[in-house]
């Protein structure tokens, strides 16, 4: 076979990977004398590595992520008291494992969002399924919904191996029909052991009215409860810190 007719069978065997660099590792072969098997170990990894980065990318377009945050980019130092060692400890993702969950509760402007953003971009890294909610948002288009758009949504929020409810009660009272669903996914979830990190601005205590019903909140709250780390964020707001500095700083326009 003459390099087109490889290139042309690789194709057919849908080895895109190989494609890409077949060319500069026949030109690093001669130029370094490589044995063949060497070649050939690095072509293979080629291709693997190109369907890594595949499957990876689908995950993340899946799991409804805007961007790709990581612990490493929040400023630790500008709020000290936040559980930095909990925060770690759930990025390497062992509860989702265990089939446990997260619940971040504290402040606006603190962080939650980013924890569980990174949480969740690390989880599509691994190999996860995720799926990233804005809580009230999505469960009032689950409100509004059909029947049968009621039963896909259900469905594409119980089935990931972990599911983001960001900002949960930012509205204070969830849309009728929205209360119901939260506790489907709740229960639903536990019977499966996957898991679920919800941030919240609004006290675990003050949920049942937020659901307008006490039962139902102890009801939710006792089966994300029974696997789960609880983690408290005080200090203060990085939106108020970004927006401080923006105002500090004068447009050289």
């Amino acid at each position: 076979m003459n390099m087109a007719e490889i290139e042309r069978a690789l194709r057919q065997l849908r080895l895109s990977g190989m494609i890409q660099t077949l060319s500069t590792r026949v030109m690093q072969a001669h130029a370094a004398q490589e044995p063949f098997l060497e070649t050939f170990a690095a072509l293979l990894q080629d291709e693997l590595d190109r369907r890594s980065s595949r499957l990876i990318e689908r995950r993340y377009k899946r799991s409804g992520l805007d961007e790709r945050l990581t612990l490493a980019d929040l400023d630790w130092r500008f709020n000290p008291k936040l559980p930095r060692t909990a925060c770690f400890e759930l990025h390497t993702l062992k509860f989702i494992t265990e089939g446990a969950n997260a619940l971040i509760v504290g402040k606006p402007g603190t962080g939650k969002s980013h924890v569980a953003k990174a949480l969740a971009y690390q989880a599509t890294l691994s190999g996860y399924d995720v799926c990233y909610l804005e809580a009230d948002e999505q469960f009032a288009r689950y409100a509004l919904a059909g029947t049968s758009e009621r039963a896909r949504l259900l469905k594409d929020w119980v089935q990931p191996d972990l599911l983001i409810l960001d900002d949960l009660f930012l509205a204070r009272r969830l849309m009728e029909g929205a209360a119901e669903v939260l506790q489907a996914i709740v229960h639903q979830r536990y019977k499966l052991h996957r898991s679920v990190v919800i941030t919240s601005n609004r006290v675990v205590q003050d949920w049942g009215k937020y659901l307008a019903d006490a039962t139902m909140a102890t009801t939710i709250l006792d089966r994300l409860m029974h696997r789960c780390t609880m983690l408290e964020f005080e200090g203060k707001s990085y939106r108020l810190k970004e927006a401080s500095a923006r105002i500090a700083t004068p447009d050289p326009s």
